[in-house]
């Protein structure tokens, strides 16, 4: 019955966050010691096929990793919800990207590129889980909507250039909900 009771929570709070509705929850401070290691800037968005694949593909298996330590580690049931949502959109972007990228010969890596498994081996050994997870979603998700807009309307695959533009209003949705863990 609690399961249901934070779905429901988490359901309405879904809903406010695509009507534009609600009050949001303040930030808490961020502490500067939060995390010892610098973290890489943020990438510019895709310019070519290969490196929108690379990066769209990184960022999707680096969500899902993420995620599934998420189910294991948060002390949060509304991030583990939120974990799993992540899980399963993500699947659904990688797969189009996937499928999309296989007709150009250009396959998404089973493994991540450097700056997400730097954030991947942080998080793992982090002491503030939740704190963490949610910076981290919140960075690769604004990653993802710049090389999603900007392929979107700039790429040079007209194959390509759907994947962005589907993934998009996910990747959007995705970081509305954050504001509200």
């Amino acid at each position: 019955m609690e399961s249901f009771r934070n779905f429901t929570i988490f359901a309405i709070a879904l809903t406010l966050a695509a009507c534009g509705g609600g009050e949001r929850p303040s930030e808490a401070p961020r502490t500067a010691s939060r995390r010892p290691t610098a973290r890489p800037p943020l990438q510019q968005p895709a310019a070519s096929e290969e490196n929108f694949v690379a990066r769209n593909g990184s960022i999707d298996l680096f969500v899902i990793r993420a995620s599934e330590l998420a189910l294991q580690r948060s002390s949060s049931s509304r991030v583990r919800d939120f974990a799993h949502t992540m899980i399963a959109d993500h699947k659904g972007t990688s797969g189009q990207l996937s499928l999309e990228g296989r007709r150009l010969n250009l396959l998404p890596s089973a493994t991540l590129l450097p700056g997400e498994q730097a954030m991947l081996d942080s998080l793992q050994a982090s002491s503030s889980f939740d704190a963490e997870y949610v910076h981290d979603m919140r960075d690769v998700h604004q990653q993802a909507i710049a090389i999603d807009s900007s392929y979107a309307a700039n790429g040079r695959s007209p194959t390509l250039r759907p994947v962005a533009a589907a993934a998009l209003p996910i990747e959007q949705r995705h970081l509305r909900l954050l504001a509200y863990l």
